[in-house]
């Protein structure tokens, strides 16, 4: 890996990252100094077995599986609740829960459980379980945002260790989407007896750990359990800690507070590189980022030419050897590689800001013209450069950054036009197929949508209902070359997953980055 600090140039005189984000406003840092490095933390525990500890960029919001549909939570909670299939490291699904799958007929899913599996309260975990589950996380009054299960309408219990899910369409990779949030199993029981928010207070599932404590913004800590179907993890004791400053998780981890930080950008990996006691991994994933275009609204985005013209003044290479530290992949349109649909025949756009220009003259704007480039703050430093290779091309973006909380929240409203014209967006495709990319960005009735396209919508209803593969595969083709040709995004780059780590943990993630530890073999 080539270490950017004070600029760098390319092949060709290419722009240094510095000369990239001068034409924005000022790079925020991604970490302190140095010397901050050493003097803060918290102490580690002693006395209390073999602990792992492991700082991620926030805290959960919820120990309730099924109230929460972000990645943050569920990488914890994944620890403490099993789900009924799952993603191998090599990126296969496999079975969990479930010991097999296979559609009956067009709308009906058959799951066979897994025999004598318990929950950590000795309640047991079987079909009967599987049907309270999936009605409770549909009941309207549970209002869960996990949207992957729309298309259940029921779950009939066959005998004992067998399950029917009844859909109102074909749904292809409902096995996929029961291998993360909408595939969590919690105890009818339990819950029966302490109610949703004693439930939320001391979880109960059937995960490799059991619930110990949870300090909100401060550590969530679970303890092996001996009783798990797949045999007692490595770690005595697994400990979550919120980490949203990298400098505070990156100096628990010199002074041995934690042993595991994960969700690191590039930016601030690099500024760790080479620091005793810090081992820097880096894998290939599959969260992939993005421009949205508002090419409803009035104004230059509503014309196709403009939006191509965005895509070439974009250069994704330099962006992700300058900005990213080369610890990214050029995404051609929106499907990662590694996802189901994966195209591997379309080649990225041409990089050209003489071309950008051209069209931007046949638009009518010969001298470019104003927008506004909104991000979340967690990634300004992206944003400042793309303004910059923008601006190359006479599209002056001034870059809006938002804090986390109200970046979502506007994400996931109803007006579409509450993030501006153009936003910097991503997503982890953890089901590793297309269709958990463009669920909710193009077809034109869905939540995130800003295009319109008949052509669109009705490949979309192909790719998400059509029983054979095949045609999944030629749909995901075609509407990876129209939105090519219409340019309703930029597509981006999806990113590797960054950890930094001490000597003890031993430990390798699948490329959606999930944080299930059980596992992980850790040091003494």
């Amino acid at each position: 890996m080539e270490r950017i600090r004070g600029g760098w140039s390319g092949a060709g005189g290419r722009p240094s990252r510095r000369t990239i984000l001068r034409y924005g406003s000022a790079l925020l840092p991604a970490v302190a100094a140095p010397g901050l490095l050493t003097g803060c933390g918290t102490d580690p525990a002693t006395g209390v077995g073999n602990v792992l500890r492991v700082s991620q960029t926030g805290d959960p919001k919820t120990m309730d599986p099924q109230k929460q549909g972000d990645m943050v939570s569920m990488n914890a909670l994944v620890n403490m609740f099993d789900t009924l299939t799952t993603r191998g490291r090599d990126g296969k699904l496999r079975p969990r829960l479930a010991l097999s799958w296979k559609a009956l007929s067009p709308r009906v899913w058959r799951f066979r459980l897994r025999p004598g599996v318990t929950f950590h309260n000795g309640e047991p975990c079987d079909a009967e379980a599987v049907r309270f589950s999936i009605r409770r996380l549909l009941d309207p009054k549970t209002k869960s945002p996990i949207v992957e299960l729309r298309y259940v309408e029921d779950v009939r219990v066959v005998d004992r260790h067998t399950v029917d899910f009844h859909t109102s369409v074909h749904d292809p990779i409902l096995p996929d989407k029961v291998s993360l949030f909408g595939g969590v199993v919690v105890p009818p029981r339990h819950l029966a007896e302490v109610g949703d928010a004693g439930f939320a207070a001391h979880p109960v599932g059937t995960g490799p750990f059991t619930f110990a404590r949870w300090q909100r913004d401060h550590e969530l800590r679970m303890r092996a359990w001996e009783g798990h179907w797949d045999g007692r993890p490595s770690p005595d004791e697994l400990v979550f800690s919120p980490a949203p400053n990298a400098s505070s998780a990156l100096a628990a981890l010199q002074s041995g507070g934690v042993d595991l930080v994960a969700g690191l950008t590039p930016d601030a990996a690099q500024q760790l590189d080479g620091y005793t006691g810090v081992t820097l991994d880096h894998y290939p994933g599959i969260r992939t980022s993005y421009l949205s275009l508002d090419t409803l609204s009035a104004g230059p985005l509503r014309d196709r030419r403009v939006r191509q013209a965005l895509n070439h003044a974009v250069d994704v290479p330099l962006l992700v050897k300058a900005v990213l530290g080369g610890k990214a992949s050029e995404v051609p349109a929106m499907i990662p590689r590694g996802a189901f649909g994966f195209d591997h025949e379309l080649a990225p756009f041409t990089r050209s800001v003489p071309t950008a220009r051209r069209l931007l003259a046949e638009a009518g704007h010969p001298d470019g013209f104003r927008t506004t480039l909104t991000a979340s703050n967690a990634d300004a430093n992206v944003a400042e450069a793309l303004s910059g290779l923008l601006a190359r091309a006479g599209v002056r973006a001034t870059v809006n950054l938002l804090d986390p909380g109200t970046y979502a929240q506007r994400l996931t409203s109803d007006n579409h036009g509450a993030l501006g014209p153009m936003y910097l967006a991503a997503s982890t495709v953890w089901t590793l197929d297309g269709e958990s990319m463009l669920q909710s960005n193009v077809r034109s009735d869905r939540r995130q949508s800003r295009w319109h396209h008949r052509t669109a919508d009705r490949l979309v209803d192909l790719e998400e209902l059509s029983v054979d593969p095949g045609t999944r595969r030629r749909a995901f083709s075609d509407l990876q070359r129209l939105i090519k040709r219409e340019a309703p995004f930029v597509p981006l780059y999806q990113l590797d997953n960054i950890y930094a780590r001490n000597d003890r943990p031993h430990w390798k993630p699948g490329s959606a980055g999930v944080l299930d530890m059980a596992s992980a073999e850790v040091g003494r």
